[in-house]
């Protein structure tokens, strides 16, 4: 979604991420108006706070996790949209291989107690409607960006980065 989005080489660092942060926003209030409405993920908020205590764990230690589970699910939309494209394509019947990646995804996301994820990813696992999976699809990847903005530009850039080699 966000490979349309040209980011002028002229901002900093931290003016495009505000500006990708901005767009992620705006998106996901258009499409909170479509689909994925009825999963009541609009106006959900991450909080830290239940995972430290019910996994006993530092707050450093969760803001590490959920970089790398930020860096994780950008990377997995990737996957997802091969996936998906193939199911489109009739190249493939098979839901499966998305199945286990949105499964794989879903333990990470619970373990974090990252409630708008579990609901997307648990979405992804069970429903066969491709238009509905899409727009769970990015629904997920503008919640990743949420989450940890920085994190999730950084993970772009490295993709770019790979993709032009």
């Amino acid at each position: 979604m966000f490979k349309n989005i040209h980011l002028s080489k002229k901002l900093s660092k931290e003016e495009e991420v505000e500006k990708m942060l901005n767009a992620a926003n705006a998106a996901c209030k258009s499409i909170s108006t479509q689909g994925v409405l009825n999963l009541g993920i609009e106006s959900y908020i991450y909080s830290t706070h239940e995972a430290i205590e019910e996994l006993g764990l530092d707050e450093e230690l969760v803001q590490q996790l959920l970089e790398d589970y930020v860096s994780q699910i950008i990377k997995s939309v990737i996957q997802f949209r091969e996936h998906i494209t193939l199911l489109e394509d009739k190249k493939s019947s098979d839901y499966t291989p998305m199945r286990e990646l949105a499964h794989k995804n879903l333990g990470v996301a619970r373990n974090l107690r990252i409630k708008d994820a579990e609901k997307l990813l648990y979405e992804l696992m069970k429903k066969d409607n491709l238009d509905y999976l899409k727009d769970c699809l990015m629904a997920l990847e503008l919640c990743a960006i949420k989450l940890k903005p920085t994190c999730a530009y950084e993970t772009l850039q490295l993709i770019k980065i790979k993709q032009s080699i």
